[in-house]
């Protein structure tokens, strides 16, 4: 009977990573990171749309404050808190896996930088890591 090439090449995502198979701490779905980024760009959109209808956002340039406002909540959510606010309701956050007690405003900043870009995104491990985590050691996990 045929195996699943995957099923003898590796062991479940996140066992590289000492991370618990399931539950708390385990690497978050591709499909709840994709949905809680959708969240964070619905919030960004709302708040810069709230800024143009108030003036302070010329609307030729609403496209631009919308990524400006996502990479900025992102960036300080992920530093202040471990998550964004579309993490957070989906019951994901961005833990540190090389040792280190926080995501620091430079590995956030640069995980953001690196989202935004689109294309590292796209590129992931055998974990279902994206290069943006990969290169700040980080990981999605379940809270």
């Amino acid at each position: 009977m045929p195996r699943s090439i995957g099923s003898w090449l590796s062991g479940p995502p996140g066992e590289t990573l000492e991370l618990p198979e399931s539950g708390p701490g385990s690497l978050a779905g591709i499909g709840r990171r994709f949905t809680a980024l959708l969240v964070d760009w619905l919030v960004a959109y709302g708040l810069a749309g709230l800024g143009a209808t108030l003036g302070l956002v010329p609307r030729s340039a609403l496209a631009t404050a919308v990524l400006v406002v996502w990479l900025v909540l992102g960036i300080v959510a992920v530093r202040l808190f471990e998550f964004t606010p579309g993490q957070f309701a989906l019951g994901l956050r961005v833990a540190s896996i090389d040792g280190r007690l926080h995501v620091g405003l430079g590995r956030a900043a640069l995980r953001g930088v690196l989202i935004a870009l689109v294309i590292p995104a796209l590129f992931v491990d055998a974990d279902g890591r994206g290069l943006q985590d990969r290169v700040t050691g980080t990981a999605v996990v379940r809270r």
